[in-house]
């Protein structure tokens, strides 16, 4: 696999995102089983970036990704998330020193390891100033504990603060063909610091593979269920961007997340996108992507498609992203 830079930190270009394994998706239950075989199958294709959180579970998925890592730990950078799981008794999200400091120890412990190779938080805290949270992980870096710091879902004013306290190495956002929100000044920032992007949800949770057609696929449980962008005409507005996709995809013998994935990594050598899946025939197909060159015209297509129609989170979350 062909590799991403994320500041000074190396990783195949696509990883993978274990949320889904035990988290959100699960509706009938998690097949802990099948998903240890994911991510070894994952490591053997090479794939190095495995992210996680606590607030996964909660807890569990930290749980089942440090299972699935044991005797093999030294194969991966292993990403985890603070942040959105108070540790202090404060209203989520708690970005406090202290939080941290309780939140760091259990992740360690659940994840069986004695460091964090990239700690992310999950959603920037707008009761702490970010150069208190920063500050904080940047004790954790000085002690060993974690080697690289990274932010979720930040806005241009909160990296440029955050990257003068301490190296951001990578922020992770939602970014793909029908989420281009950090288009709008994250991605030349991050060129401009040298700081690397992971976008989770590439395949815009599912909708872009051209699978989902109803709403009755989905599970019992399922969160796509009362997302907006899954529900009322935004549903069916939104079948016709995954149809387009679809026809390139047709068009040059890939499927669908394949051409989406491809369409990302043509957005420089500092992004590595992290598609989620629990599942070994999905984790082949997704690595895949890495061999598929769309030509000049196809980029072109896929950039000017209509953008989706729906928020991509409900209310409650969008008040957590950092704009």
């Amino acid at each position: 696999m062909k590799h991403a830079k994320l500041g000074d930190l190396v990783v195949g270009r696509i990883g993978l995102g274990a949320m889904g394994m035990s988290h959100g998706y699960t509706g009938a239950g998690s097949d802990d089983a099948e998903s240890i075989r994911t991510l070894h199958r994952a490591l053997e294709l090479g794939v190095t970036l495995i992210d996680t959180a606590e607030v996964y579970g909660p807890y569990t998925n930290e749980e089942l990704v440090g299972r699935a890592l044991k005797g093999r730990r030294d194969d991966v950078v292993l990403a985890t998330k603070f942040g959105l799981i108070s540790h202090t008794g404060r209203d989520v999200p708690d970005g406090s020193p202290a939080g941290i400091r309780t939140a760091v120890e259990g992740s360690l412990r659940r994840l069986g390891t004695d460091h964090i190779d990239l700690y992310y938080q999950h959603r920037v805290d707008p009761k702490t100033p970010i150069e208190d949270t920063v500050g904080a992980v940047a004790e954790l870096v000085a002690e060993g504990k974690v080697r690289h710091i990274g932010l979720s879902e930040a806005g241009v004013n909160t990296i440029r603060r955050a990257h003068a306290v301490h190296p951001i190495t990578a922020v992770q956002s939602e970014y793909s063909l029908w989420t281009r929100d950090p288009e709008d000044g994250v991605l030349a920032l991050l060129r401009e610091l040298g700081i690397g992007f992971v976008p989770y949800s590439p395949l815009g949770r599912g909708f872009l593979t051209g699978t989902i057609r109803s709403l009755e696929q989905l599970d019992a449980g399922d969160f796509r269920a009362t997302n907006p962008r899954f529900t009322g005409e935004n549903f069916h507005h939104n079948l016709a961007l995954a149809d387009e996709v679809k026809g390139i995809a047709a068009d040059i013998g890939a499927t669908p997340a394949q051409v989406a994935l491809a369409w990302l990594l043509t957005k420089g050598d500092n992004i590595a996108p992290i598609p989620g899946t629990k599942r070994v025939a999905r984790v082949e197909e997704n690595v895949a992507a890495d061999g598929v060159d769309l030509t000049t015209e196809q980029v072109a297509t896929l950039e000017g498609l209509a953008p989706a129609s729906g928020e991509h989170h409900n209310e409650q979350q969008m008040r957590m992203l950092d704009r």
